[in-house]
């Protein structure tokens, strides 16, 4: 079981190698020894548990998350995912469908010993997402979006030590999905009618309860956000470790705030090959952002070399399973190449 005591802030160059490449979290396919195997094979510096969506619901990164709530229990409605009195038929397929995923991970992964990344949904995206019984987002009531904050926090804890039993050797990395804060922090999550939308979370509340979770995770953690403009300001405050974020969306006026988040040890997870079926460009012209980046940040070569992992610009769930493998392989070879020649 991992030590889930608070622990230090990791330096940047301690979570992954020089060259790494990672997943984002979603694969094609419905078989989960596959896919691990794929992972395994295509990302061997730093694999990650993959979700299956087109499993059905529970196999998602919210419904998997939704199920790991501590004494929160949810089922499946036509709007999505409610909390409801007690556990029912879904809530039991989302845990089965997970259980299914760790005996997966064990045949594929025994005997490793190394970084692995493990992604749920964040809090926030959680609440704006997750129905209370009586219908309403559970954004809405301030008191029901900090009980999934906690519920969540020690379903993390839950799940990262059956992991821990699992692959025994693996060093855990907590990768903490948070689609919807954007929205969240700017007051555009749309109530279930859609008529309507729910009032801003001010950001400090937003920055205490994401750093609250990643702290009790006990691990290195940090944020994905595959938005344009994340908010790396927030993230930086919340303590991520890392960051992951959509490096073909980031402009210039992204800059300054990723140099603060270097500056302040946080390493970066840059998404630079499609999460879609397209046509494959050239390594140098796919790690062209970074290194265009990089120059107008004036960072040394060797920090990138650190500090940046390459991924996917988000979850491969929507694309075809020959080209999740060749994106996840030109990953591999696009970190290589910023490990190689950095500027």
């Amino acid at each position: 079981m991992p030590d889930t005591a608070p622990a230090a802030a990791p330096t940047s160059s301690s979570l992954w190698e020089p060259g790494t490449a990672t997943g984002v979290g979603s694969l094609p396919g419905t078989d989960p020894v596959e896919a691990c195997r794929l992972v395994f094979d295509e990302l061997p510096d730093l694999p990650h548990l993959p979700e299956l969506p087109n499993r059905g619901a529970g196999a998602d990164i919210i419904g998997r998350s939704a199920g790991l709530l501590a004494d929160m229990p949810v089922d499946l409605q036509p709007s999505g995912w409610r909390l409801v009195p007690r556990p029912g038929m879904d809530l039991r397929r989302t845990r089965d469908l997970l259980a299914r995923d760790l005996d997966a991970l064990g045949e594929v992964a025994a005997g490793y010993t190394g970084p692995l990344k493990v992604a749920v949904a964040g809090p926030w995206t959680l609440a704006a997402t997750i129905e209370l019984q009586r219908g309403h987002k559970a954004l809405k009531d301030a008191g029901a979006s900090r009980d999934i904050a906690e519920a969540l926090a020690e379903g993390i804890a839950r799940h990262l030590a059956e992991i821990a039993l699992v692959v025994p050797g693996a060093r855990l990395i907590v990768q903490v999905d948070e689609p919807c804060l954007p929205a969240v922090i700017a007051g555009e999550v749309r109530t279930p009618s859609g008529f309507g939308v729910l009032p801003v979370v001010e950001e400090g509340v937003a920055v205490d309860r994401l750093r609250t979770l990643l702290a009790a995770t006990g691990v290195p953690a940090g944020v994905h956000c595959c938005t344009s403009a994340p908010p790396l300001g927030l993230l930086r405050q919340a303590k991520a470790a890392f960051v992951s974020v959509d490096a073909t969306l980031l402009t210039p006026a992204d800059d300054d705030a990723v140099g603060e988040a270097v500056e302040a040890g946080v390493a970066l997870m840059f998404g630079v090959v499609a999460s879609r079926d397209a046509e494959l460009s050239d390594v140098r012209r796919t790690v062209e952002p970074v290194r265009s980046m990089w120059r107008r940040l004036g960072f040394s070569p060797e920090q990138l070399r650190e500090v940046v992992a390459v991924t996917p610009t988000c979850g491969l769930a929507g694309a075809t399973p020959a080209y999740a493998r060749a994106a996840l392989r030109r990953c591999r070879e696009a970190g290589r190449a910023l490990a190689d020649e950095p500027v």
